[in-house]
């Protein structure tokens, strides 16, 4: 277990639930995006959360943040319980956390050029002067690669990956000490993607940070992570070190993610078997009874359908909630 000391974010059965009405509103149903999850980051890693689209690894990591209020349970930052804190309290936190998102040109206001961009967060969370902001800006664009000559530009000027330098430096402005990476890759072309992760773990070593980084590319996870957890329907289902969750996936899920990679080499990949999922992700307003993961399981037994499995240790780190590793 890790030392409490150096945990910076911890969840407790934490829950996110969206109201959904019935057309005529006499009704009312939640989509449960997150439901009961417990984990915890430690302070300098930079922690993976995988899973298929829709699964709420977004919404998990947007909730750890207070961009979305918690429906139940507990959030705690350094040590503080954060989960209910009014509008004017979570202020001081929100600048120790930031968000680097998915699309960084919707992301950009396209009113304001880079250096009113960047100029916001230090004028609302620093008492620097005009002239101080202005060097601040100019250290940061630099630190992500771009030239100071794109301060009077606006976001349709630049490339994707240039948009998303502008965004990470943003992020970087007020000093964070954790970061929510939310598909920071996404939607850059391939030939950028690698040179922005590079980038980002270089940022980490010189600013001791600390990553969320959300992804369902499992490879580019596999390059940043120290430790990973794969959500499936809301929920947590495997949890390890980055070595031992790829070397020894535990949940039937993670293996059939995990198989689904992509292999360069035609003869390794024509001599692996691949593990396909069946059937479609359940809608998360319907979960499953018992297991999430239990209709579409080709290893699912009566006991799947019955009762839901809890994560439990089954190695040096490596947790997961399967009946089967019992």
């Amino acid at each position: 277990m890790a030392d409490k000391n150096n945990l910076i974010l911890q969840t407790k059965d934490l829950k996110k639930y969206f109201a959904v009405r019935s057309f005529l509103g006499t009704s009312k149903r939640f989509v449960k995006a997150v439901d009961g999850v417990t984990f915890d980051i430690r302070r300098g890693e930079a922690f993976g959360l995988v899973g298929e689209s829709g699964c709420g690894k977004s919404t998990l990591g947007r909730t750890l943040i207070r961009m979305y209020e918690p429906t139940d349970r507990q959030i705690l930052f350094d040590g503080e319980d954060i989960t209910h804190l009014k509008k004017k309290e979570i202020l001081p936190y929100h600048k120790r956390m930031q968000i680097i998102f998915q699309d960084p040109y919707s992301a950009l206001d396209p009113h304001q050029n880079v250096r009113e961009i960047m100029e916001e967060p230090l004028r609302m969370n620093t008492e620097m002067g005009k002239k101080e902001r202005l060097e601040r800006i100019t250290e940061l664009l630099g630190k992500v690669g771009m030239q100071q000559d794109a301060l009077e530009k606006y976001a349709y000027e630049f490339s994707g990956g240039q948009r998303q330098r502008i965004g990470i430096a943003r992020a970087l402005s007020v000093n964070p000490e954790f970061i929510m990476c939310d598909e920071p890759i996404s939607a850059l072309d391939v030939s950028i993607q690698a040179q922005v992760v590079n980038m980002l773990e270089d940022l980490q070593q010189e600013f001791g940070l600390t990553y969320l980084f959300v992804s369902h590319d499992l490879s580019m996870v596999r390059h940043i992570s120290n430790r990973i957890g794969v959500m499936y329907l809301g929920s947590i289902v495997e949890i390890a070190d980055n070595d031992e969750l790829y070397d020894h996936p535990a949940h039937p899920y993670t293996q059939a993610l995990l198989s689904a990679i992509p292999i360069a080499d035609p003869d390794r990949a024509g001599a692996s078997k691949r593990q396909v999922i069946r059937g479609d992700l359940p809608s998360p307003m319907h979960i499953p009874q018992g297991c999430r993961f239990h209709t579409r399981c080709p290893y699912a037994t009566k006991r799947c359908e019955e009762e839901c499995p809890k994560l439990r240790t089954v190695g040096a780190g490596h947790q997961v909630a399967c009946h089967l590793t019992e």
